[in-house]
């Protein structure tokens, strides 16, 4: 019987190109399966659009009386575009969204059938808060919990097969009303950063009324056959493979990035991103990336809450349009040992509503000085909370990332390049300290004069930092390709506000004092840049020169993610999230528990896996071809040949025999790990020992002999799809 490995390899001959109906112009289909403001003043009353509109932009409640009339307007449009059903769509703690879906259909006392959408349905439903993630906040049978309308997230359509469902981007509470969701803290932390930042930016111009924080993110991501992916389990079950031997050919020759995008893989971009404009997410960018088979999408920079909606959908959009082909996305962090990894990197700024991006340097001295206060307010806010980041971009599937192929490390730092290190030390080296009414000019800075205006091209990409400075924006690279980005923007927001309230007490204070307020805001700067200066690093990030020297710095490194998750129930953690409304405590200690019950569960799969494969695929195979060798040399030893002519057939027959009985007693120690890890009542020993003991101890060991017996077992014998084979064969 034919393996499906061997199947999976001549399926692929049998793979025809999916035709792809694409628009000539993006513009044509952009934002069709949208309720844009344009599409809601035609389907709503002039009073329901203008409660719409105040509730979008001035961040005021829906009137309830305004409901019904949006509904319907809802139900209209919906209908208009064959929608039968629709669903209050949000993100509960598993990194995924979650929907159920409801008809219009239903019947009147009388039994007269109609098609009905109320104010009610729309502003709020009720899920079932104890099946998903709570960390204790509800018990299994405190069942009841809540989705609320997010009015600022436009309803879109989604189109499965030739069904349509109406969707509701919504908050999702419980019954005593703690936040279960992801979005729900995201839009308190932007509340916070706008308030805060508005204060400050008012020290410039008066003008200044809201804040908003943008992100554009950066989407990496695996393709490979789905027959290929069929014949892994351990794919399938956890997104990535725990065996397989390097190709003799992976990313040495640099021959993948930016070349000629396969065909086939062409063809599920184009698909999936015709999907993508419908639903109005700004796509701008496709190519391959480093490694065989990895490739990047990225959008137009948009408000960070809507950005964070858009991946989410994006990398659902993207699962289900690539079974359309006959291929599988992987969005693990390290599908593949040995070669790239995939990241999701986030690109943030923050732009008042008239029209100025907050970490563009300006033109004139006062804008320059502006600039300088919001840069030098996130290397502080960085330098201040750097554990909280870590944490924010903590997970099984990260720990496998950092630190290796490009991904940056678990040692949080800043990269700002050489111009406004310079800017940063003049204004540090200012001399004794000391400013005055004579160094006005000074004080306003006037650095457009020392750096060229065109920063993009005179700040260099450090690929090893996992917050860099690019231009007019941060790029925080180590988030995790499958990652909520609501998680890192979460924090990052939030420890930006915190930063900046301070700074306006800090400044208020020397104004109250007596100093201009050039003069204080300069002082204070510079009193930031001294106690930040320690997180700046503009070097090899990779080095272990870096790591001996970022511990000199008192840099946090915490490499695994049970370790880094400690950091949310740090005081400064709970003061942080707590005074700016974001986070109670036991909202806190309820995430801090979810995330460590999520990467137990997820090294516990694979664990499991390992095992299993180890059992009933590796183990098979090598007795099988072990027996080979055996008849093999005992058949020549029996003819009277010499020892030294079957020499060979008994070393191979030996080194096999040696990997299988380390293969097998790994898994047998392994098994017994888990085990006493699981006997644990603690969640975070629990962790621990599932990091240290079970993974930290056998995971590599147990991958090292399998991953050798694959080069000495006939390649007829070898169940699973080995990387030459997933990576190259299309």
């Amino acid at each position: 019987m034919q393996s499906l490995r061997f199947k999976a390899i001549d399926n692929l001959r049998l793979n025809a190109e999916v035709s792809v109906k694409a628009s000539t112009k993006i513009t044509g289909i952009f934002g069709e399966n949208v309720f844009t403001m344009k599409v809601a003043r035609q389907f709503l009353s002039d009073e329901a659009y203008k409660s719409l509109v105040n509730s979008i932009k001035g961040g005021k409640k829906i009137d309830r009386s305004m409901g019904n009339q949006i509904a319907n307007g809802l139900r209209a449009w919906g209908e208009s575009k064959g929608v039968t059903h629709y669903t209050h769509w949000f993100q509960p703690l598993t990194d995924l969204s979650a929907e159920k879906h409801d008809s219009f259909f239903t019947l009147k006392g009388d039994g007269t059938p109609i098609e009905e959408f109320e104010g009610g349905a729309l502003i709020q439903q009720e899920p079932d808060a104890s099946s998903f993630p709570s960390g204790g906040l509800r018990a299994t049978f405190e069942a009841r919990g809540y989705t609320a309308w997010d009015p600022s997230s436009p309803a879109f359509i989604v189109e499965i097969g030739h069904g349509k469902t109406l969707c509701i981007p919504t908050i999702f509470v419980s019954y005593t009303g703690e936040s279960l969701d992801a979005k729900t803290p995201l839009i308190k932390a932007l509340v916070a950063l706008d308030k805060a930042a508005v204060d400050v930016a008012q020290y410039f111009d008066k003008n200044v009324t809201k804040v908003t924080a943008t992100l554009g993110w950066e989407q990496e991501y695996f393709v490979i056959d789905a027959s290929m992916a069929n014949a892994r389990p351990d794919i399938i079950m956890t997104g990535r493979t725990v065996f397989g031997h390097a190709p003799a050919k992976g990313q040495q020759l640099e021959d993948h990035y930016f070349g000629a995008i396969p065909e086939r893989i062409y063809g599920f971009m184009r698909d999936y991103e015709q999907e993508a404009y419908k639903l109005g997410i700004p796509l701008r960018t496709r190519h391959n990336e480093v490694a065989p088979s990895q490739f990047e999408c990225a959008p137009i920079f948009e408000e960070a809450n809507l950005a964070v909606d858009h991946n989410t959908l994006l990398m659902d959009v993207m699962t289900r349009v690539a079974k359309r082909h006959g291929l599988i996305v992987l969005l693990h962090e390290k599908p593949f040992a040995g070669i790239n990894g995939s990241g999701k990197h986030n690109n943030w700024s923050i732009a008042t509503d008239t029209g100025v991006n907050l970490l563009a340097p300006g033109k004139t001295p006062k804008t320059n000085l502006m600039f300088l206060t919001f840069f030098v307010n996130t290397i502080k806010a960085v330098h201040d909370f750097a554990p909280l980041l870590r944490a924010s971009i903590a997970s099984a599937g990260n720990d496998h990332r950092l630190g290796a192929n490009e991904a940056p490390p678990a040692i949080i730092s800043i990269f700002i390049g050489k111009y406004l290190t310079e800017v940063l030390n003049q204004v540090e080296t200012r001399v004794g300290g000391k400013f005055d009414e004579q160094d006005e000019a000074m004080l306003k800075l006037d650095i457009h004069k020392t750096i060229p205006e065109l920063m993009l091209d005179n700040t260099d990409r450090n690929r090893t930092s996992p917050f860099a400075f690019t231009g007019n924006k941060f790029e925080f690279r180590a988030v995790g390709s499958a990652a909520n980005c609501a998680n890192a923007m979460t924090v990052l927001n939030s420890i930006v506000a915190q930063t900046l309230k301070q700074f306006k007490k800090d400044v208020d204070a020397l104004i109250d004092g007596g100093d201009k307020k050039e003069i204080a805001i300069m002082h204070v700067i510079q009193k930031y840049i001294v106690e930040s200066k320690s997180v700046l690093f503009e070097g090899d990030g990779y080095s272990e020169e870096w790591a001996a020297e970022a511990e000199k710095r008192g840099l946090p490194n915490v490499k695994t993610t049970p370790l880094a998750l400690d950091a949310y129930l740090q005081e400064d953690a709970k003061k942080l999230f707590e005074g700016n409304d974001i986070y109670t405590h036991s909202e806190l200690e309820a995430r801090h528990e979810i995330m460590l019950e999520a990467y137990i569960k997820k090294v516990q799969i694979e664990a499991r896996i390992m095992g299993e494969l180890a059992t009933s695929h590796i183990l098979p195979s090598a007795v099988k071809y072990q027996n080979i060798l055996l008849e093999n040399v005992k058949g020549l030893k029996e003819v009277g040949l010499d020892e030294a002519a079957y020499s060979n057939q008994k070393s191979i027959l030996e080194e096999l025999s040696n990997h299988i009985n380390a293969m097998s007693t790994g898994v047998r120690n392994m098994i017994e790990e888990r085990k006493k890890a699981n006997a644990l009542t603690d969640t975070r020993e629990k962790a621990i020992a599932y990091c240290d003991d079970v993974k930290g101890k056998h995971f590599d060991d147990i991958r090292y002999h399998v991953d050798k017996m694959e080069l000495l077992v006939d390649d007829s014998h070898w169940l699973l799809p080995k990387y030459r084979e997933m990576l190259f064969l299309r």
